[in-house]
């Protein structure tokens, strides 16, 4: 039981990947808070994780009033939070930037990166009192690779990963860890709206998610195991890092030796002179 005692907020929780974070928190003893926009999907997750285990907070992200409102509920119920999951996303739209809708992208963006900042921004100052907390933001496919068609996703998971470098440079001195997940591919909602997308995804995106979905994708219980460590004092000390949950061996890191280099960080890499 790790996390015996901690309290956490997952946003995104109702389904895939957030949920499966939500549950393995609770499995290591967290009681856990669950946002999203629909409070029957989270209704449902509060039904596994136990009623006196689980809170339900229904907000959308892109809505400031609505996650303010649900965030003070948290604090009146909880008193804040030791540890916050930015796990909520949409893909936005997908096909030529010049061709897509404007609107969609930036809402894409108020999402997926403006709502990491605001609970971020609301929560924080409860884990900068108590000297202590835990931030796991959610990266994603373009984050730090090209990915045409999806400029909004991409531009918006790269934003996140910045975010959580420098937000991590920020709180340091008050015991706050921030990292970031890229996930992997997991079959979510997301890979049904890139196999509807057809040409407008591109041959080759359409060729991976065909090749995932037969496949079975990436089980989320990956990711959820690395929310876990990076929630637990396992990994205290290790932070402004974005970590794989496929291909990185973050059950063996040293964090010691990790945060005397530039790994798992996104940096310019030059050409020797």
């Amino acid at each position: 039981m790790q996390l015996k005692g901690r309290k956490a907020l997952v946003t995104g929780a109702g389904r895939g990947i957030g949920r499966a974070i939500a549950l393995a928190l609770a499995q290591e003893g967290a009681q856990v808070a669950l946002l999203a926009r629909s409070r029957a999907q989270l209704q449902g997750v509060a039904a596994e994780l136990g009623s006196e285990r689980s809170l339900v907070l229904s907000a959308d992200l892109a809505r400031e009033t609505e996650v303010r409102a649900a965030l003070s509920g948290l604090e009146a119920a909880w008193g804040g939070v030791d540890i916050l999951v930015n796990n909520a996303g949409v893909l936005g739209p997908i096909g030529p930037t010049h061709q897509v809708d404007t609107a969609a992208w930036l809402q894409a963006l108020q999402v997926n990166l403006g709502g990491c900042f605001l609970c971020t921004h609301l929560l924080l100052p409860g884990m900068v009192a108590q000297g202590y907390g835990k931030i796991i933001n959610l990266s994603g496919g373009g984050a730090v690779t090209p990915r045409p068609w999806f400029s909004a996703y991409s531009a918006s998971k790269a934003g996140v990963v910045r975010f959580t470098e420098t937000l991590a440079a920020e709180v340091a001195q008050y015991h706050i860890d921030v990292n970031a997940i890229a996930p992997g591919a997991v079959n979510t909602r997301m890979l049904d709206e890139v196999l509807g997308a057809g040409e407008l995804a591109g041959a080759e995106a359409q060729a991976q998610a065909q090749a995932q979905l037969e496949e079975g994708g990436v089980d989320p219980s990956q990711p959820a195991a690395l929310a876990v460590f990076l929630a637990s004092p396992r990994s205290d000390g290790l932070s402004g890092r974005l970590f794989s949950a496929v291909w990185d061996d973050w059950e063996g890191l040293e964090v010691a030796k990790v945060m005397k280099t530039d790994h798992y960080t996104v940096r310019r890499v030059v050409p020797p002179r």
